[in-house]
């Protein structure tokens, strides 16, 4: 199946025709307008260097917020409030984080000016959204995404202090529970999200219940 190349035109190629590793086409342009077509169509971005690439995986890594796991250790955080916690109170702080934080066995981010200007953009119209824990006043962990329906899209999450990434995400996990989100798109593996919880399923299932629940 050959790469798909994008240009300035308003479309994606089916999922289906992504390579083996779930990449689908390269280039285009990264606009809200874009990128809430790329969520309804089970595609996301990830930047190599300047150039975007759009992504469907199959398998598909995604939570079920019903099957959140929490570990002992984290529900005695959890019990005695570790971390003040919120919701959409700091969005340009998270993302900005998210693309700063050296991760592990990563060099740089995939996080561009571009995608950070876009996110912002998409924040300010209503669809993206991050959820925030602070110590003492100071911002020291959380995540952002894109909310469509009752799914939520997680993009990126940061810590600062330790398990204040995890303690930001059960607390939304929560929240999102009680306002009937029935899926989180965690996109691709990681040891982190599996302790929560996480699991693969496949691409065709994840397209499926994309359509009856966005």
């Amino acid at each position: 199946m050959p790469l798909h190349a994008l240009d300035d035109t308003l479309w994606f190629p089916p999922p289906d025709e992504a390579l083996p590793d779930g990449l689908l086409a390269i280039g285009g342009d990264v606009t809200p307008e874009r990128l809430l077509l790329a969520y309804r169509q089970g595609i996301f971005p990830w930047y190599d260097s300047d150039t975007p690439l759009w992504w469907s995986p199959n398998p598909r890594f995604v939570l079920f917020p019903d099957e959140l796991r929490v570990s002992r250790n984290m529900q005695r955080l959890l019990r005695r409030n570790a971390f003040e916690f919120s919701v959409n109170v700091a969005f340009d702080q998270v993302i900005a984080r998210c693309k700063s934080v050296a991760r592990k066995g990563q060099d740089g981010t995939w996080i561009t000016d571009e995608v950070q200007a876009a996110y912002c953009e998409l924040h300010r119209l209503g669809h993206a959204h991050s959820a925030e824990a602070w110590s003492n006043g100071e911002l020291v962990g959380g995540l952002y995404g894109v909310r469509m329906g009752n799914m939520y899209f997680g993009e990126s999450m940061f810590s600062q202090a330790p398990d204040a990434s995890k303690y930001a995400f059960i607390r939304y996990v929560e929240v999102l529970l009680k306002e009937n989100v029935q899926l989180i798109d965690c996109q691709v593996y990681t040891r982190h999200l599996e302790s929560l919880g996480a699991r693969m399923i496949m691409r065709e299932q994840f397209l499926q219940l994309l359509k009856h629940i966005v």
